[in-house]
């Protein structure tokens, strides 16, 4: 599972020139779910994600999460984060969660931050979305969580 998280003034999503989701300040999130992403893997990218504390304080320090900020969240799938680009010039999606197999899973991811108590906005599963947004900072981070069983490296044991 990868999540790209940006941090926005705000942020919309078009589909065929018709805006379908919109939020003002809060968080943009392009999730790319991967073969081996489970309803698990979902919970916890959801809550990772409900959890930075990437606003600024009283101080202007990144240490507020997006609810204690007054935020909303806006999630759009992007099977595209699920590229591998390793090798020539054209992407390759074998890594890509098949779409009968994400859709269920962005449903749960989604659903798992609006548990959180969030506001939250989504995409249009499987649809061509035009996504407009105002960075702010700009401050877009990068989470890369791997399914346990294809985890890779050594570690203390």
């Amino acid at each position: 599972m990868k999540i790209l998280v940006q941090r926005v003034s705000r942020a919309a999503v078009s589909v065929a020139g018709k805006e379908v989701s919109a939020i003002g300040a809060g968080l943009l999130v392009f999730l790319g779910l991967e073969k081996g992403d489970d309803a698990a893997l979902a919970e916890d990218g959801a809550r990772k994600v409900a959890g930075l504390r990437i606003f600024e304080d009283e101080a202007g320090r990144m240490n507020v999460a997006v609810g204690e900020a007054g935020g909303s969240i806006l999630v759009v799938s992007q099977f595209t984060l699920a590229a591998d680009l390793s090798r020539g010039r054209r992407p390759g999606f074998e890594r890509a969660l098949p779409p009968a197999e994400a859709e269920p899973l962005y449903d749960h991811f989604v659903a798992a931050l609006e548990l959180s108590g969030l506001s939250v906005g989504r995409g249009v599963f499987g649809a061509m979305m035009d996504v407009s947004l105002v960075n702010a900072g700009p401050a877009t981070f990068w989470i890369d969580l791997r399914p346990k069983a294809i985890e890779t490296g050594s570690g203390p044991e």
